[in-house]
């Protein structure tokens, strides 16, 4: 199976490569105050009062191993400074100061959102510290604790999305900066509450994982005690294919980026999986790999290639790393517009720190780089045949000396496989490398922290005054002949409030108000009217309008079409649509006579022509007659049978 462009893909395609993803959203919480000291919560600023360095260096695990990511962050040497303003810190988050207890109105909403995702609430909370090296926390490490486990979502076509556990734990600081070695954060942000809502891996295709994340993001507004804006929700997305592993994209800020991130993840994997076959077919393993690292510094001075003669003028390293029999494999595609040696640019600039672009160059694309003379003394001095591949790097000299280490070590993993990695969105969709996926060695047990015991007594409070469960209104909206579409289409929307509103005044039809919720106001607003203006008072009435018989439903959309568009005033216009009170008889017999009358234009196609008879004679009595009526009167006039017989026949005419 290959690949097809994103908008080709089909569910089926997605099955045949294995595609599975998952979701961890964090999601801040709406308190006063921050989740282990007492300092205000929300109280972001770009000023500050002072600024902190810090050096961060990993620690030994409860089993005396050191965590993956920690090594990788700590190869980086970052110097990491820490803006802070006096009104939005203390001393406790600088580990000068023990925690505080935990934020009893931040357990309460976690448990509550607990709650709506079904999990299975802990008796007793028990804080653990994760260990975090890229600097976001000054600490090293964020507390945080399991609040609830094995939950579910209610999907679509009865399947359910599994939920791994609900954490509650503090966030992280924002960064400001990330250039060289030197990274800065502001930490207003610093402390917050949040949870963690993380599923499984049940998302069978890109489009699934947004509306799962949809789904969550509802779940959570539901409780109105959650932040709202930008940086308030961020979405890790787990990502896997048939012999790949779980890949994190870490921070997508906005659900309508999953389907496009993650189908270029699912890419990236199957690419990586062929490029390893091409490797093995060539005989290049891991242990076969051959290359070796040349100094090139001072050949570039006079080079046309300004970022390298820049560097050889400043005296800095050039080396030239010879990739045995891997001639063609640096331009091998990846992701969409994307080729394999991106893949080592990137761990050149996040582990080396190497982050002017370009950091590299190669053999496989010489184009707009070395001349063709200069490319071939660097072969010469490099000792490349025509099988290898040459890649180029310049900095300073540890800087150098780490890049070719990490060049060599991206290569071997090609050689292997899909890399366990947390990648980083990018704006067009693709990701890339953001360091190494983290594994269990970094959690530890909070020795500050006691244990607190989740109570019945707190249990049932917060039960008694929680949002309705989503499987509660799935049935309710069932019951009241809701299509599934338009049931999926509502609760995946802002507008699910203002349905239980209208529901709940009473003298509404229910199918006719969804789909003017969810289909007809989108389209107005996609078409640049102020759908934002409507008034729920002018709605309901139009609604009840309809559900008294005064108004079709062609005439109850055309209402609000028009009042919107500011063709006319919403009184004027509602008299104008109403029906004119004839009865079926006489709705017939006009039906019959615009038969009659368009009979010699209509297709000779029988289901063509009901098609356009029905256009026809809805045209003229839309604000008349429902559509429903229309066919129904329409296929026993044509076939001289009752609807319900059509099924079996259908006959010309």
């Amino acid at each position: 199976m290959s690949f097809k462009p994103f908008t080709e893909m089909t569910p089926q395609d997605y099955a045949a490569v294995g595609f599975k993803s998952g979701l961890e959203v964090h999601q801040q919480l709406l308190t006063e105050k921050k989740l282990f000291c007492r300092c205000p919560a929300g109280l972001y600023s770009k000023d500050f009062h002072a600024q902190i360095l810090r050096h961060m260096r990993p620690t030994l695990s409860e089993l005396g191993e050191y965590d993956g990511t920690a090594l990788m962050e700590f190869k980086t040497k970052k110097d990491i400074i820490y803006q802070i303003h006096k009104d939005s810190v203390c001393t406790y988050e600088f580990d000068d100061t023990p925690p505080f207890p935990v934020n009893q109105q931040a357990l309460d909403i976690a448990l509550e959102i607990a709650m709506l995702l079904e999990c299975q609430l802990v008796d007793e909370i028990h804080i653990s510290r994760k260990q975090y090296l890229d600097g976001s926390i000054p600490t090293g490490f964020q507390r945080t604790t399991i609040i609830g486990v094995e939950g579910k979502i209610p999907f679509k076509d009865g399947r359910v999305i599994r939920v791994v556990q609900l954490a509650l734990e503090e966030d992280a600081c924002r960064e400001v900066s990330d250039s060289g070695h030197l990274r800065v954060y502001r930490t207003d942000r610093l402390g917050m509450p949040l949870i963690e809502v993380v599923t499984y891996p049940d998302m069978r295709t890109p489009r699934e994982v947004a509306e799962v994340g949809q789904i969550i993001r509802r779940i959570t507004r539901s409780t109105n005690k959650v932040r709202r804006g930008l940086g308030a929700t961020r979405q890790d997305v787990n990502v896997s294919v048939e012999g790949g592993t779980r890949v994190e994209i870490k921070g997508v800020p906005r659900i309508p980026l999953f389907p496009r991130l993650t189908h270029n993840e699912a890419l990236r994997q199957w690419n990586l999986l062929r490029i390893r076959e091409l490797l093995h077919k060539r005989g290049v393993t891991a242990d076969s790999l051959e290359w070796r690292a040349d100094d090139l510094t001072g050949l570039f001075q006079n080079t046309r290639f300004e970022p390298l003669r820049r560097a050889a003028r400043a005296g800095h390293p050039v080396r030239a790393v010879t990739l045995r029999g891997l001639a063609g494999i640096l331009r091998e595609s990846t992701q969409e517009l994307t080729l394999f040696w991106k893949e080592i640019s990137d761990r050149v600039r996040v582990i080396a720190c190497l982050t002017d672009l370009p950091n590299i160059i190669h053999s496989d694309l010489p184009e707009g780089t070395l001349s063709e003379t200069d490319w071939k003394k660097v072969k010469k001095l490099a000792g490349a045949r025509s099988d290898d591949a040459v890649v180029v790097v310049w900095g300073s000299e540890p800087d150098v000396e780490t890049a070719v280490k990490e060049i060599v070590i991206r290569v071997r993993e090609a050689t292997v496989g899909v890399p366990s990695e947390t990648r980083q969105a990018l704006s067009d969709g693709t990701n890339g490398f953001e360091r190494i996926l983290p594994g269990p060695d970094r959690m530890y047990p909070d020795t500050d922290s006691p244990p607190i015991e989740i109570t019945a007594e707190r249990i049932e409070r917060i039960r008694r005054s929680r949002p309705r469960l989503l499987a509660d209104r799935l049935r309710d909206y069932r019951s009241q002949g809701l299509s599934e579409d338009l049931i999926w289409k509502l609760l995946l929307t802002p507008r699910q409030a203002d349905f239980d509103a209208l529901l709940e005044a009473g003298g509404v039809d229910p199918i006719l108000a969804a789909d003017i919720l969810v289909n007809l106001l989108p389209r107005l607003r996609r078409l640049k009217l102020p759908v934002e203006t409507l008034d729920r008072d002018a709605l309901q009435k139009v609604l009840r309008e309809h559900k008294e018989g005064r108004l079709t439903r062609a005439a109850a959309k055309d209402v609000l079409t028009e009042t919107l568009g500011g063709a006319r005033d919403f009184g004027p216009l509602l008299k104008d649509k109403r029906r004119t009170g004839l009865d079926e008889a006489a709705l017939r017999r006009r039906v019959r006579k615009l038969i009659e009358e368009s009979r010699a234009e209509a297709p000779a196609a029988p289901e063509a022509r009901q098609r356009f008879l029905m256009g026809r004679v809805m045209d003229r009595l839309r604000f008349e007659t429902e559509g429903r009526d229309v066919m129904k009167w329409l296929s026993e006039d044509l076939t001289g049978r009752k609807k319900e017989d059509l099924n079996a026949v259908r006959r010309p005419l």
